[in-house]
């Protein structure tokens, strides 16, 4: 008992104290550095993503403009196969895109760098889910509907049955270059409805398509809105 009163046991005591604390101490600091280095890696991809989802909108809106310049395509050719008049000087315009298709581009660079780093570096689980749902679903979805669903590859499917209808009405120069077309396209019954019908299918599938680049856009606002805010609390 009187070790345990001697001066010697209280040195013992405050050594073995202080190198408590500064064990403590340090798993602290190392614990606080590495959360720190993952904050800042955080926010790097966080604006590396930003900065894609900037050229994932302009591509995205490049593409709708391009459905909807196909929709009024398709109106043109309607009326020019129930024999109405229609502007020659958009008719090479109109021939060339009638069955046009569109790939889905997307950046998809800083969300690559998050999932090699580890999603779970974004703390915000409502904002670390968003990313994930936009990258592997709508992301997803967009790009098999553009490139690999059989009804919406318009090119493939139908410009071979078109053209037999359109070609033989066309105007051509010594230079081959398109000059004009009969007015009105005096269409059998049979080729007007097989005519009309492709142009059906194919205004059905580039609304169907801009319905959901529609929902695309709100939700790429949206993550890029709450991006912004989680930049911001820095």
């Amino acid at each position: 008992m009187k070790f345990f009163k001697s001066p010697l046991w209280s040195q013992y005591t405050m050594e073995f104290t202080t190198m408590f604390i500064a064990i403590i101490a340090a798993f602290a600091l190392n614990n606080w550095n590495d959360g720190r280095k993952d904050h800042i890696a955080a926010q790097k991809i966080l604006s590396e993503i930003s900065n894609g989802l900037k050229k994932d909108l302009a591509d995205v809106n490049e593409n709708m403009q391009g459905h909807e310049r196909g929709l009024a395509v398709c109106d043109y050719w309607i009326q020019a196969a129930r024999g109405e008049r229609v502007d020659l000087r958009l008719l090479r315009l109109n021939y060339l895109t009638i069955t046009r298709d569109y790939i889905s581009l997307q950046n998809r660079s800083g969300y690559e760098s998050l999932k090699s780093r580890g999603l779970e570096i974004i703390k915000n689980d409502t904002l670390r889910q968003k990313i994930i749902a936009l990258y592997e679903y709508d992301y997803y979805i967009l790009r098999k509907l553009e490139e690999e669903y059989e009804e919406l590859q318009f090119q493939r499917n139908y410009f071979r049955q078109i053209n037999n209808i359109i070609a033989p009405r066309l105007h051509f120069d010594r230079e081959g270059e398109i000059v004009g077309m009969d007015l009105p396209m005096k269409l059998s019954k049979e080729e007007k409805n097989l005519f009309l019908s492709y142009l059906w299918r194919i205004k059905a599938g580039r609304k169907f398509v801009l319905i959901f680049y529609r929902n695309v856009i709100g939700e790429i606002k949206s993550l890029q809105e709450m991006i912004r805010k989680e930049l911001d609390r820095e």
